[in-house]
């Protein structure tokens, strides 16, 4: 690591430390030329493999631009989106690997959309699965309700479903 006051080559740790939950490692280190000293920060890169095959940076805020179009008009705040990235973010993150598949991080997106705002949900769904027909919505909208039923006790219909 070059110095940034003097640009010599070369530099030694003298502390390391994990920060954010061991996302990131502060090192403090100094220069062996003019003695300074200095802090980095090292982050392990998450990279993501799109359909094309190209791979771009893990980004927090894509996942937030998308939730936040999927949640447009519903009363979702700010808060709650940035949370769903972050949780996002650490279930990516949890499974270990440097490359993952753009499927999987739209995968770890549904699970805490759907809790958040169904409509949400269906509307995210809609274009991540790529519906095509009405029957794709109903399949999906059944399976909300179901998922609804068994939460609120075995088979009992939610008010004012038919």
């Amino acid at each position: 690591m070059r110095c940034p006051y003097c640009r010599h080559a070369d530099s030694r740790v003298v502390d390391s430390r994990e920060a954010d939950d061991g996302q990131l490692i502060r090192r403090r280190r100094a220069c062996p030329e003019c003695g300074k000293r200095f802090t980095t920060v090292e982050e392990a890169v998450l990279a993501v493999v799109k359909r094309s095959g190209v791979t771009e940076p893990f980004s927090r805020t894509k996942i937030i631009g998308g939730v936040r179009k999927a949640c447009q008009g519903r009363p979702v705040d700010e808060d709650s989106i940035a949370l769903l990235a972050q949780r996002v973010e650490e279930t990516v993150r949890a499974k270990g690997a440097a490359e993952i598949p753009s499927h999987e991080v739209g995968l770890a997106i549904l699970g805490p959309l759907r809790d958040l705002d169904e409509v949400a949900y269906l509307r995210f769904a809609s274009v991540y699965r790529s519906f095509d027909s009405l029957a794709d919505f109903e399949r999906e909208i059944e399976t909300l309700r179901a998922a609804a039923r068994a939460r609120d006790g075995a088979g009992a219909e939610p008010a004012g479903a038919q």
